[in-house]
């Protein structure tokens, strides 16, 4: 039986296990780890990210790097996107379809250099990713290596992660710990979907301005080792602005509130890149063929159930897997719903037939209607803030 203060001792652990039981974290099964769900009350890790910042242990992550003079045509041939025309220094979302131009999974891409590039899968496809790429690498002089193992990566995401960064101290921009003044000013400049390579006490990091939250905030990727002393530098810098951890129960809802998609929920090996919104991503005039590119070029989405944001009122929300109705007709299903903590209402995405969307729905939550509206995604927008 898993021990909710310390998790599953057969479930792999983080390298920060302990300083999440000493920070009094409930800890869950997730992909094969124990990783905390909660530290407290998750509203209040909800609500810290959104009014000043929270941190997170994403080592359950995949690291996946694909080097040699052809790495940049190899993604190309794996991935969706011109993943070799990413300029070192920048990243890329996309995703790896299967023949029928399903999801395997969704992806970062960062190029570290012009021969290398950084891809992060989720936890739990992260052998199939590293797989697959091994796969359709063949061909091309590049190598594919699994480096999660050796890379640890953390986040801190919210709109006081940049000051708390900056204070935190012991970063710099080369291996010289002189130049942590212009680690500071390359960190302020750093734009959305870039990153730096930098130096934290002398160890190589990437820090990236990404995240799953729509908040602004930061990546940070470095040996595990170091994880538990970045993880206090950043708590005791932080401790005075409202910083606090973050477990996986609200990394959910603020990733549901920025209408950002989940793996197993709203992508799957079934969902096409044009029914999930993704469709932008789908390039027809990109040169190099790829694996799912016939299927996903020729997919004809009229008449296939869409994503749509959906809102109610009250209390109750629609969960994964409820029929979505108009009248007694199922005309589609909830992939991820909650209460929403920032809009105070019940908020849900779900696929819906795109005849029925103009039309009055309801979920069906266990046998009670709810009536639903469809809204655009995504439900919440930080305000606007200095980057």
């Amino acid at each position: 039986m898993t021990d909710p203060e310390h998790g599953d001792p057969e479930r792999r652990r983080s390298p920060l296990h302990e300083v999440h039981a000493a920070e009094g974290a409930t800890f869950t099964d997730f992909a094969g780890w124990s990783m905390p769900l909660k530290y407290g009350s998750e509203l209040a890790e909800h609500a810290a990210v959104r009014t000043a910042a929270g941190l997170f242990d994403l080592s359950h992550m995949g690291e996946i790097v694909v080097l040699g003079p052809e790495a940049g045509e190899a993604l190309d041939a794996a991935l969706l996107g011109e993943i070799s025309a990413v300029e070192t220094g920048r990243a890329k979302y996309t995703l790896m379809l299967n023949g029928e131009g399903g999801v395997v999974d969704d992806l970062v891409v960062y190029r570290t250099g012009p021969d290398r590039f950084l891809v992060v899968a989720n936890a739990s496809n992260r052998e199939t990713v590293a797989a697959e790429l091994r796969s359709r690498a063949v061909g091309f002089q590049t190598e594919v290596q699994d480096e999660s193992e050796d890379i640890g990566l953390l986040a801190l995401q919210g709109p006081l992660a940049l000051d708390v960064l900056t204070e935190v101290g012991g970063f710099s921009a080369d291996q010289d710990e002189r130049t942590e003044q212009r680690f500071v000013e390359l960190l302020t400049a750093l734009r959305n979907y870039r990153f730096l390579a930098a130096w934290y006490r002398g160890h190589p990091i990437l820090v990236a301005r990404t995240g799953y939250t729509g908040e602004i905030g930061y990546e940070l990727f470095l040996a595990p080792a170091l994880l538990p002393q970045l993880w206090r530098a950043i708590r005791e810098t932080g401790a005075g602005s409202g910083v606090v951890p973050v477990g996986l129960a609200a990394r959910d809802t603020l990733r549901l509130e920025a209408g950002m998609p989940l793996y197993g929920n709203e992508l799957t090996p079934l969902t096409r890149p044009q029914q999930a919104g993704l469709g932008r991503l789908v390039r027809g005039e990109k040169t190099a063929d790829y694996v799912g590119r016939d299927a996903v070029e020729g997919f004809d989405p009229a008449g296939q159930r869409i994503l749509v944001g959906l809102t109610c009122e009250g209390r109750r929300a629609g969960r994964h897997g409820y029929p979505v109705r108009a009248g007694d007709d199922v005309v589609g299903e909830v992939t991820s719903g909650a209460l929403s903590p920032s809009l105070g209402h019940p908020i849900a995405m779900a696929y819906v037939d795109p005849a029925a969307v103009a039309a009055d729905l309801a979920i069906d939550v266990r046998g009670t209607a709810l009536p639903a509206r469809v809204v655009p995604l995504p439900f919440y927008k930080r305000p606007e803030r200095k980057a």
